[in-house]
């Protein structure tokens, strides 16, 4: 649910901003240099650039709802996010090897909780398969805001934090999507509410009489959510016709691990890792909900804490 747009373009503008100046530079000592789609640099190489469009899908859907790519502002704004995440290159090469760690265990708890796996795109969409955080303050894989967070069952406080734990995030996100879609009656308009929440949607239902997300005037960045979910979807599915090429043996693996049940108190997790064979990094790497180096757990609450096998560091 976080604002995801302000992250992306807040890191385009990083990158922008460190290429916008050493561009600067080169243009100083190469003034003489004219551009015809090759840049001249100073050490007289040259890298020659051919930028184009991302090309469309011949159809598209999410969640098993037809996306109209017949109306010229529907395709316009799927080719825009396509074209968008295509010239990723190192960010949607991470999130494709990400997917090979994350991908099934979040589309199986899609599929126990009676949700489209095409919802998996949408944790993409909110965090890039990442435990990052907000300007908003959105937390985890799914960027929820502390107090929806704790409306959906997780617990957030300073030594246990279950946004970060995928498996808890993903069943809670599903919880919101069914009662989204039983309020809007399309799972669409579900994805767009998660962006900016269920009240705002039925605002706009009121006083635009519609419920159609791609008929629906909406806030820039709720406009553009959903298509950049799609757009995420087609890319995934199809990586070679937008110039990524990995193997199987390039996306990264689940760690290979056992689960501890732990209700009393954890003086150190240090300690605990070592006593399992293993060191506090590992463990945060594969228990990301654990947000201090300590567990007071003062309700005696049982967490299930994943302990990496022996040997499963190893490559």
């Amino acid at each position: 649910m976080k604002r995801y747009l302000i992250l992306s373009f807040a890191a385009l503008f990083a990158v922008s901003s460190f290429s916008s100046c050493n561009s600067a530079n080169r243009a100083a000592s190469n003034a003489a240099a004219e551009w015809k789609g090759i840049v001249a640099w100073n050490n007289g190489e040259s890298l020659s650039q051919r930028v184009l469009p991302a090309p469309m899908p011949d159809s598209a859907s999410f969640a098993g709802e037809k996306v109209p790519l017949n109306y010229i502002d529907v395709r316009e704004s799927l080719r825009r996010e396509l074209t968008t995440i295509s010239y990723w290159h190192g960010s949607m090469t991470y999130i494709m090897q990400l997917a090979g760690r994350y991908q099934p265990q979040i589309e199986k708890i899609l599929k126990e909780e009676g949700l489209h796996p095409d919802f998996f795109y949408l944790c993409v969409a909110e965090s890039s398969l990442q435990p990052v955080v907000s300007p908003a303050g959105a937390c985890g894989y799914w960027q929820f805001l502390a107090s929806t967070a704790r409306e959906y069952g997780l617990e957030v406080s300073a030594q246990v934090d279950e946004r970060y734990n995928v498996e808890k995030s993903t069943r809670a996100a599903c919880k919101y999507f069914r009662k989204a879609y039983e309020k809007f009656g399309n799972w669409t308009l579900a994805a767009a509410s998660y962006n900016i929440g269920m009240k705002n949607i039925e605002e706009r239902i009121g006083y635009q009489s519609i419920t159609n997300y791609y008929d629906m005037q909406l806030p820039i960045e709720t406009a553009r959510y959903v298509y950049r979910a799609i757009a995420f979807k087609t890319l995934m599915n199809d990586p070679k016709k937008y110039g990524f090429y990995l193997e199987e043996s390039d996306k990264f693996k689940p760690y290979e691990c056992r689960e501890v049940k732990v209700s009393g108190k954890i003086a150190n997790w240090s300690d605990f890792a070592a006593e399992h064979n293993t060191n506090f990094k590992m463990i945060k790497l594969c228990n990301e909900w654990i947000r201090s180096n300590k567990l007071d757990n003062r309700r005696g609450k049982e967490y299930t804490v994943l302990v990496p096998v022996e040997g499963a560091r190893e490559l």
